[in-house]
């Protein structure tokens, strides 16, 4: 189990109390849920805040943090033999605790017990919104009831700005989920079935040391956002859109999508929407930076996009009044981006609109901005998600066509000639830096000269 250095764990959770001030705070581990028997158990992985403050990454873990004392209690049980026949003599829970700056350890069960001793003392118990079953019955138990705000915020201020290590570990993420985007443009060819190109992926993630950190969107009908069917015949004059990436064995996160043809050729009408969402891509990284804030980004993008449909002939009329009556939403209607690292929508658990919306911004009603995950001004450090797309979603297109909507502006007899084009994205990660951005790991082939060499 690769661990940061101790300190690094230490000064976090001292960070964490010092902005918390006051009461106890429960860090929630996360265990092996179990399906109908024992041994059948769903994939283990661990809390994302529980990684962040203790780094082992082991079930049926939990801890507490004395924000007046210091003291930190990490709560589990050392192997019994049954784990040992089961799992093998893993790392003690005491030498983990030890490499991460913890010496006490309590039986689970404890837990319970002294929560109930600090809330009789009228001591307040920090905890953060329950998303696993587990979770659920364990503040049941307790007797509490909501999650803590200042809490959400404390863990926010600190993870969202990410140092220098957690930037090699998702550098790293990124080189590898590289190489899995490079080898699925190699391997891609008309015959083949979408499963044959995720099975190469698969195995090179795999030779990493790595896995996905999602569920690979591998799909000649790109339109279909998170497509993860891959049953589909590959044919040329198709396009297949590539989302997957890889997390290292320390969970952290890698996001990147390419869009390449099937034939290894892109068309005239593939070149003519490629090069505006490549332009889109590259807009939105270009215009991040501190104190702006990522919505304006998106609708900066989706501007962009406007204005190249006009000269295809696809829209018509005032820029500004499709921008603000959400037309470009017919054709992205999702958002720009997300936060990234731990997870891939990094700390959302704790609420995405907390982690995503700064107080006062109003969530969209709009199509495409409503799915905004991330709207707040950037900070130096934040790492986060661009990806642009454009899709023609033939169902959707035939709604607002029938219902007369935006009929003023777009010309549906001209999309005709799109409904079996698919959909196009193009995704990278980056950091913000004091100056402005830069994109995280190497340099990904995303041109389209580029990607026909490869395919070759």
């Amino acid at each position: 189990m690769r661990l940061f250095d101790a300190q690094l764990y230490i000064d976090r959770r001292t960070r964490l109390c010092e902005e918390v001030q006051s009461g106890i705070i429960w860090i929630m581990g996360n265990g092996e849920s179990a399906c109908n028997y024992k041994d059948n158990t769903y994939p283990f992985r661990q809390n994302s805040n529980f990684l962040y403050y203790f780094g082992i990454n082991a079930p049926d873990l939990n801890a507490l943090l004395d924000c007046e004392t210091g003291e930190t209690v990490i709560y589990g049980h050392e192997l019994t033999m049954d784990d040992i026949i089961w799992m093998g003599e893993i790392d003690k829970l005491s030498n983990l605790a030890r490499k991460v700056g913890v010496t006490k350890i309590k039986e689970p069960a404890a837990l319970q017990t002294d929560i109930a001793k600090a809330k009789s003392k009228g001591i307040s118990v920090h905890f953060t919104p329950a998303y696993r079953l587990e979770h659920h019955e364990a503040v049941h138990q307790a007797g509490l009831d909501y999650p803590s705000l200042s809490l959400i915020e404390a863990i926010f201020n600190q993870r969202a700005i990410k140092s220098d290590l957690e930037l090699q570990e998702m550098a790293k993420a990124v080189n590898i989920t590289g190489e899995m985007h490079v080898a699925a443009m190699q391997f891609s060819k008309a015959g083949k079935y979408e499963y044959e190109v995720v099975a190469e992926i698969t195995r090179i993630c795999k030779a990493h040391n790595a896995d996905f950190s999602y569920g690979p969107i591998f799909s000649i009908d790109g339109q279909v956002l998170h497509n993860h069917h891959h049953a589909n015949l590959m044919k040329d004059g198709r396009l297949v859109l590539n989302d997957s990436g890889a997390q290292t064995d320390m969970l952290y996160a890698g996001d990147i999508t390419r869009t390449f043809p099937v034939s290894g050729r892109f068309t005239d009408q593939q070149k003519e929407i490629y090069q505006i969402v490549l332009e889109m891509e590259k807009k939105g990284i270009m215009s991040c930076k501190p104190g702006v804030y990522y919505r304006d980004v998106h609708l900066t993008v989706c501007k962009l996009m406007i204005e190249r449909f006009k000269e295809l002939g696809i829209l018509n009329g005032d820029s500004d009044a499709m921008l603000e009556q959400g037309i470009y939403g017919l054709f992205m209607p999702h958002g720009l981006g997300h936060m990234i690292g731990l997870d891939v929508h990094d700390m959302e658990d704790l609420g995405e609109n907390h982690i995503g919306y700064e107080a006062g911004q109003e969530r969209s009603k709009l199509l495409g901005l409503k799915s905004l995950r991330l709207a707040r001004k950037l900070q130096a450090g934040f790492t986060l998600t661009v990806e642009p797309g454009i899709y023609f979603i033939p169902q959707l297109i035939e709604k607002y066509k029938a219902a007369h909507l935006f009929s003023d502006y777009v010309n549906y007899n001209k999309l005709e000639a799109y409904y079996d084009f698919g959909g196009i994205r193009v995704e990278d990660n980056i950091v913000v830096t004091q100056e402005g951005c830069d994109v995280i790991g190497d340099y990904i082939p995303k041109e389209m000269e580029e990607i026909e060499s490869i395919m070759q």
